[in-house]
């Protein structure tokens, strides 16, 4: 009956022939996950980088585990490295960045690609994407975090567009938040909001937790050079824009 009433009139809007999704360029939200899934239609995420030609691992149909990029395929190596990045070897790795020696040099050292990626690796080799190393938080209370998460989260929200968390250095964590219009509009934009934050950082544990927030009107996009052309936040720039605002939580 599922099927008939729900899942049949999802697939319908899809052309009727659908089968699986592929999801790339970005971490995938479980939740969105779990959603199709229990419509019928199942997602198949992968992870590569232009370096490695481009694609180093996928979920196959037949073995899903949709809070990871999959496995690797045969003659991929892969290993983490002592503070967790992900480092990659075989054939399916450049040789190198045109003209660029120096970059090259510290891209790929001894036949590794250092992805700039951390993550962790379950024992049935399933890769699962912490986060970008250069991204990642250091509070002054010495915990390591990985930000993308929570900003995943955060934006998964229906009152919140975007999120930027940011906190490195400081004893706890704060996030830019870009409302969605409608919640722009709301006469209770402001609890809106809180009730938003409040929610996902019960799913969080104690340092992972947005303790306090400041909102900018302004959606992050390429037009306005806080969006990347492959659509991710410059969060530098980002961070700057509301460098007083910040200070002030603080």
């Amino acid at each position: 009956m599922l099927d008939q009433l729900v899942r049949k009139k999802v697939r319908a809007r899809f052309g009727g022939r659908i089968r699986y999704f592929i999801s790339g360029g970005a971490a995938l939200n479980p939740v969105v996950g779990e959603f199709f899934t229990a419509l019928g239609v199942g997602i198949i995420q992968g992870y590569g980088q232009t370096e490695a030609s481009p694609l180093i691992s996928v979920n196959r149909p037949d073995r899903i585990k949709l809070d990871s990029v999959g496995q690797t395929f045969d003659g991929v190596d892969i290993k983490l490295a002592d503070d967790g990045e992900l480092l990659v070897r075989g054939d399916l790795i450049m040789n190198g960045y045109w003209e660029d020696p120096k970059a090259t040099a510290e891209t790929i050292i001894d036949g590794w690609l250092h992805t700039g990626d951390l993550a962790s690796v379950d024992p049935s080799e399933f890769i699962r994407i912490i986060g970008r190393k250069k991204d990642l938080i250091v509070t002054s209370g010495g915990e390591n975090i990985a930000p993308s998460k929570i900003e995943s989260m955060l934006s998964s929200e229906p009152e919140i567009e975007q999120a930027i968390v940011f906190g490195d250095g400081k004893p706890w964590l704060g996030a830019v938040l870009i409302p969605t219009e409608e919640t722009k509009l709301a006469p209770n934009c402001a609890a809106l909001l809180s009730s938003a934050v409040q929610k996902v950082n019960e799913q969080l544990n104690q340092s992972e937790r947005v303790r306090k927030y400041v909102t900018q009107e302004m959606i992050c996009s390429t037009d306005n050079g806080l969006l990347t052309p492959t659509q991710k936040v410059k969060r530098d720039a980002v961070l700057s824009r509301n460098e007083t605002e910040i200070q002030a939580l603080y």
